[in-house]
Parts: structure tokens; C-alpha cells; sequence
């Protein structure tokens, strides 16, 4: 079993920058892919920011050219840098990953952003 924990998140201003870290208590070294998701009350959780094994990067519309993501594989460490925020990006954000041939997630970090 791998735990994923998720860090970083808070209250921000319009505008702010806030930096999210996803922490695995196990390696990350062969996990062929590593996300991040953010749902609000009552919708899905949707697809914010993906990177591969190989360090390529998907990103969800709303977020591209604000939000980056990497990974160090020497830490088990993923991270998501998040610019420009908007109130729109106010949910909790999630850590997951396929290790292992399994899928996990981490409990959730809060990240409020208001005017």
C-alpha cells in the first residue's frame, strides 16, 4: 500500500500564487503516470494537471499556462504551482497516482481563493 499526502493548500487571493505538494510514502520511480484532480461541492472531480514517467504534461484547458506540474522521483515528490488564481479554482485538490499497476489518492487539500 502507498499513501499520498497532499500539502500546501490555503486561502488566496485573486491573482496569488499558492504551490501544492503531493508527498508518496512509497517510490514514484516507475509510476508511469502522476496527477492532480480538484472537485467542488457537487460536481465531479475533474482532471487538472498530468505527468508521465517520461516528464511529459497534460493539462486541463482552464488551468494551462497557470498551473505546472513536476515530479522528483528522488523524493516521491509531485508538486503543482499554481499562478494567477481564480476564484473558479477554489476546490479541494487531489493527489494520484498509478504505482505499482494500482491507482491511489491522497486525502485532499483545500485551496480558497477569493477577491
Amino acid at each position: 500500500q502507498v499513501q499520498l499526502v497532499e500539502s500546501g493548500g490555503g486561502s488566496v487571493q485573486t491573482g496569488g500564487s499558492l504551490r501544492l505538494s503531493c508527498q508518496a510514502s512509497g517510490s514514484i520511480n516507475s509510476a508511469p503516470l502522476m496527477a492532480w484532480y480538484r472537485q467542488t461541492p457537487g460536481r465531479e472531480r475533474e482532471f487538472v494537471a498530468t505527468i508521465f514517467s517520461n516528464g511529459a504534461t497534460n493539462y486541463a484547458d482552464s488551468v494551462k499556462g497557470r498551473f505546472f506540474i513536476s515530479r522528483d522521483n528522488t523524493k516521491n515528490t509531485m508538486s503543482l504551482q499554481m499562478n494567477s488564481l481564480m476564484s473558479e479554482d477554489s476546490a479541494v485538490y487531489y493527489c494520484n497516482g498509478i504505482i505499482d499497476g494500482s491507482p491511489y489518492w491522497g486525502q485532499g487539500t483545500q485551496v480558497t481563493v477569493s477577491s
